[in-house]
């Protein structure tokens, strides 16, 4: 006897058994015999499939949550307040890196001096947010070998070049912290996710399963500078990665533009400082891009947050006639969202976003942020939407997400623009590759929940099934 049985699931409002062989389901009855190694009753429990997070930047998540939180912190000072505190405590000649500080709307003016007075001779490294802008001492500077100005920042590339040589710098935390975070994960329902980190991911991932891999399911991305390395070998869209079966090539991602709380992302109208923001690539490179990865059998995955950028990608891929992913896509001109279903463009979206970005959204979008996050003007448009939490910048959390795309708020909360909210049942396709309800043929990638959907509970998840296995077993 090979395989599970489970007994009494409920499937599409339907009491049913399930039988599970060689990690997919290869039955679904109202009664199926008992020939499975394991038999699992679930008293009528909702029986879906499993939740997918469509962009992770797994490594920088898996660091962050190790790193002093500055979430949260309404000023600079008060940053630099967690930082000290930080710099105390750490051991003599290791760094200090502090994450997720939101500059946008702080009153005082981030210096390096103010740094320098907290950091002395020390190391310390504070990552926005975003994770477009880095704040840095004089010490990190001269150990980094950049020059940033007065305010000791640095954005874009240069600030991602950085993040990459603190990760180096913590590499030794980052595989316990990977190990916590993906255990996390499966326990709130997660069976796959999209690694977007800014790396060459094949190598990182052939090191993390050499020893086997259990799961989640993983599809590592390769960014637009890769391209050509991949293609050479003999990577593509869906090449197996390992030989857990989980493993996979995701995605080739390209950043358009920047981002919202660094006033990065590429918009029409001006911040109220008078800038547009950053394109970094332009159309026509883009396009050339858009066409290299499909010859080599590529997905491309399109950053773009502001309203120009959207359009200069969906442009792209109309001049390339690719399709693929528009990531993030926050904010969209009218004109432009009928052209994601026209274009069969997947909307890549990070609901969870807009619970944390309206009041910055409010501040540099003025007027605007009725174009901000979309979801229900994509959906009415044929958009197929695909959701993510661009973690560390939002909780490797599918239920957040859920939440922010039915609800637009947490909990006590005003609705923010309650138009774009969206019903479950289109959320929950969005969150499980288009489709909730569990068919024969499909994957083994299901959860059961000890409470209705519509609840939202993140605690809720009673078990994880990956390749029909056990992932996370609370039942």
């Amino acid at each position: 006897m090979t395989g599970l049985l489970l007994r009494r699931a409920s499937v599409d409002g339907s009491v049913v058994d399930v039988r599970i062989r060689d990690g997919r389901i290869a039955a679904i009855a109202p009664r199926l015999d008992a020939d499975a190694a394991e038999t699992v009753d679930l008293d009528g429990r909702a029986l879906l499939r499993g939740f997918w997070d469509e962009h992770v930047h797994v490594t920088q998540a898996a660091l962050t949550s190790s790193s002093v939180a500055l979430g949260g912190a309404a000023t600079a000072a008060e940053a630099l307040l967690r930082i000290r505190a930080a710099v105390d405590r750490a051991p003599s000649g290791e760094p200090a890196i502090g994450a997720g500080f939101q500059d946008g709307l702080w009153p005082d003016v981030p210096t390096q001096a103010a740094l320098d007075a907290v950091a002395g001779d020390r190391v310390v490294v504070l990552l926005s947010h975003d994770v477009h802008a880095v704040w840095l001492s004089s010490a990190a500077a001269r150990r980094f070998g950049v020059v940033p100005g007065n305010d000791g920042m640095l954005r874009e590339a240069p600030a991602f070049a950085v993040g990459q040589q603190t990760n180096a710098l913590a590499a030794g935390q980052a595989e316990h912290a990977l190990q916590r975070l993906m255990a996390d994960a499966v326990r709130r329902g997660v069976v796959g996710l999209v690694d977007l980190e800014m790396t060459w991911n094949r190598d990182v991932w052939l090191e993390r399963t050499a020893d086997g891999w259990d799961g989640p399911r993983i599809e590592a991305g390769v960014y637009g500078f890769d391209l050509e390395r991949a293609a050479a070998a003999g990577l593509s869209t869906g090449t197996p990665i390992g030989g857990s079966g989980l493993v996979s090539v995701g995605p080739m991602k390209v950043l358009v533009d920047g981002a919202l709380n660094t006033r990065t992302a590429y918009c029409f109208d001006a911040y109220p400082d008078g800038g547009h923001g950053v394109l970094a690539v332009p159309e026509e490179q883009l396009t050339a891009l858009l066409r290299r990865s499909g010859e080599v059998g590529f997905v491309p995955a399109v950053h773009a947050i502001g309203d120009a950028a959207v359009r200069i990608a969906l442009d792209a891929f109309e001049a390339a006639g690719a399709r693929g992913r528009i990531e993030h896509a926050q904010q969209i001109a009218d004109a432009d969202v009928p052209r994601f279903g026209r274009l069969g463009v997947t909307a890549s979206v990070q609901p969870a976003h807009l619970l944390d970005d309206r009041d910055v959204a409010a501040e540099h979008w003025p007027g605007r942020t009725g174009r901000a996050y979309p979801f229900r003007a994509l959906l009415e448009a044929g958009a197929k939407l695909a959701f993510g939490s661009d973690a560390p910048v939002a909780p490797l959390d599918p239920w957040r997400a859920l939440r922010a795309a039915v609800d637009r708020a947490l909990p006590g909360e005003e609705a923010w623009h309650p138009e774009q909210r969206i019903p479950l049942a289109a959320a929950l396709a969005a969150s499980t590759r288009g489709r909730a309800t569990p068919r024969v043929g499909d994957a083994a990638d299901l959860i059961a929940l000890d409470r209705p959907v519509g609840a939202l509970d993140p605690d809720a998840v009673a078990f994880t099934l990956i390749a029909g296995r056990f992932a996370h077993r609370a039942l």
